[in-house]
């Protein structure tokens, strides 16, 4: 080009220390260098995926597993805490017979509490309880058949076993408690009337089979059927090996709801007879007992005073 001439419109000016490169911030220039030799700029052409700007694209981002590999594994997650909380927490059992009515109706699912026992709680007067056969209480009853599905669903609780010959009774007296019902009376627990407004419309306490006094040894409780007149209980086995007690370590827990059918759900509380006054034994002793133990160093002092009396004289 020669001397003096103007550089047309599309040509930048070039003094004798200029050129055509980018200027250089010495602050800043090295590490967008850096940026632009490691990333450059984002391919318009490339996949959304490969132009997130950490990783320049070179990592691409891990793709969601499809749900049908994931099934899998949630379902053995679910039968496994299936199998523990049947285990350790609640299981569902199924009334077959009428012994129970009405406040348990023949059909009905009702859960059961087995973490309690874990902790050592024992059955207490007044709850309705599932306990295993103690002793062939259930001999000729007929075993209902059952499938593979449900054989599987009742490994892990989802159903009632058809196959485990368990009872639910009403527990009347536990271990110490002395019980009895004469015909046309009520049932007497430690000489306390029981008011049971839960015995089936039109039945009497036990007037179809009498008993007592009976002593229930430790370890073990006394029950009834709340159908009084249709219940195969402790009345009916006094004469066998188990004397019609059943040992608390055949108690599979307490029953607490009726979860099926849904229109007949309900808890099932104690009723308040069992918490009246003076029922526990423990409690009706504990006053007789204080008062000896108040009176025994009294009666000792006064013991030895005559002695020494009659000594020096």
């Amino acid at each position: 080009m020669a001397a003096g001439a103007r550089p047309g419109h599309g040509d930048p000016a070039k003094g004798p220390d200029q050129s055509t490169e980018p200027a250089v911030d010495p602050a800043v220039g090295q590490v967008a260098d850096q940026a632009a030799d490691q990333g450059g700029a984002p391919d318009p052409d490339a996949p959304a995926d490969e132009q997130a700007p950490d990783g320049g694209g070179k990592k691409a981002a891990r793709k969601q597993r499809p749900f049908w590999k994931e099934l899998p594994l949630l379902i053995v997650v679910a039968l496994v805490l299936a199998l523990l909380i049947k285990t350790f927490l609640v299981q569902a059992f199924s009334i077959p017979s009428d012994s129970m009515q009405n406040t348990l109706q023949r059909g009905d699912r009702v859960l059961v509490d087995k973490l309690t026992p874990w902790f050592g709680s024992e059955p207490e007067r007044g709850e309705v309880v599932v306990f295993h056969d103690p002793d062939n209480w259930l001999a000729g009853e007929p075993t209902p058949e059952s499938n593979a599905v449900q054989d599987f669903l009742s490994f892990i609780g989802l159903m009632p076993s058809s196959k485990e010959k368990d009872l639910i009774k009403r527990t009347i007296a536990v271990g110490g408690d002395t019980v009895e019902c004469a015909k046309g009376g009520p049932v007497e627990v430690n000489g306390k009337a029981l008011d049971e407004p839960y015995i089936f419309p039109g039945n009497t306490a036990c007037d179809d089979k009498p008993f007592g006094p009976v002593k229930v040894p430790e370890g073990k409780i006394w029950v009834m059927g709340d159908h009084r007149q249709n219940s195969l209980d402790s009345r009916y086995h006094m004469d066998e090996a188990t004397k019609g007690f059943v040992p608390v370590k055949d108690v599979v827990g307490r029953a607490v709801v009726v979860a099926w059918p849904i229109n007949r759900w309900a808890t099932l509380p104690v009723p308040d007879t069992f918490d009246q006054p003076g029922i526990n034994t423990a409690a009706a002793l504990a006053p007789g007992a204080l008062g000896i133990a108040g009176a025994l160093p009294l009666v000792l002092w006064r013991r030895r005073r005559l002695t020494s009396g009659r000594t020096a004289g």
